[in-house]
């Protein structure tokens, strides 16, 4: 976790605190600053008012989730695949005072995957295929950058189907010997009619059927946080339903571009995708 503010308090003290706090979140994603990743950075104590303002903050033009804990302010930032190792900045306002604070990136070599699918017009598009999945791709792009206030986020997900983890997210993808975009999530080994579960409470932000995800269902779980649940075989929610953490939101299947039945999970934080594994605890994790 990055760290730029620090407070000495007696440790009752910043329970009690905590605990008053609205909004609370029960637990942070693990910290990985690399492209695909997350960094925690901490932005300050928490005011002693009963009902303290969080800071507002922006990696470029994009808000970021901030939460709190342990009597701290951390912002939440989701770092893109493509970001450049190095030096960044975030931008912080609180209490009406604006700062910028620098944080590193480390690099980071994703494996290689290649995968070999039967249908090749999956791969090689044609000029219907290729004009309406590039239309997609701008639709999903608006949906990444959705933000909706919320004093209710939680961050501690479930695995939302019981399976193996087969590809990681970030891997590098060849499909039939052409390089492609990198792996955006992670893959549940599970069969198909497999119940889907929302990671988290929140609400159903949209549901499609995309070239390439297949039926997807987007969950917003506020400030800037979204799961993605493609390929699935079943659709059982619609658009602005509210989930609760576990709920079946659908079947598993193998629709869009699939080489087998799977659920294909993603998790977004402010605009980019992130590594799902960083939201899991260990415990739930089954490999």
């Amino acid at each position: 976790m990055i760290c730029f503010a620090w407070i000495t308090s007696r440790r009752l003290a910043a329970a009690l605190l905590f605990l008053a706090l609205p909004g609370i979140v029960l637990a942070l994603p693990r910290a990985s600053s690399v492209p695909g990743g997350i960094a925690l950075i901490r932005l300050g104590a928490v005011s002693g008012s009963a009902s303290p303002s969080p800071p507002r903050a922006w990696f470029g033009e994009q808000r970021v989730l901030v939460t709190s804990e342990d009597g701290q302010w951390v912002a939440v930032l989701g770092l893109a695949l493509d970001l450049p190792p190095g030096s960044h900045q975030l931008r912080v306002n609180v209490g009406g005072e604006e700062k910028i604070l620098p944080f590193v990136v480390s690099a980071k070599n994703y494996p290689e995957q290649r995968i070999t699918l039967k249908d090749s017009s999956k791969v090689n598009l044609s000029p219907a295929d290729e004009a309406r999945a590039v239309s997609e791709i701008a639709i999903i792009q608006e949906l990444k950058r959705h933000w909706r206030d919320a004093d209710d986020i939680g961050i501690n997900f479930l695995l939302p189907a019981e399976g193996r983890l087969a590809s990681r997210f970030g891997l590098r993808r060849i499909f039939n010997g052409e390089p492609r975009s990198p792996h955006s999530g992670l893959d549940v080994a599970v069969p198909r009619g497999t119940p889907i579960k929302a990671s988290a409470q929140g609400r159903v932000l949209a549901v499609d059927d995309y070239f390439f995800n297949g039926n997807t269902v987007f969950v917003d779980h506020g400030n800037g946080l979204i799961s993605m649940y493609c390929h699935l075989d079943r659709i059982d929610v619609q658009a602005g339903d509210a989930v609760a953490q576990g709920q079946r939101i659908g079947l598993s299947g193998m629709t869009g571009r699939a080489s087998g039945p799977h659920l294909h999970w993603s998790v977004v934080l402010n605009g980019v995708m992130v590594d799902p594994e960083l939201f899991i605890a260990a415990s739930r994790r089954l490999r």
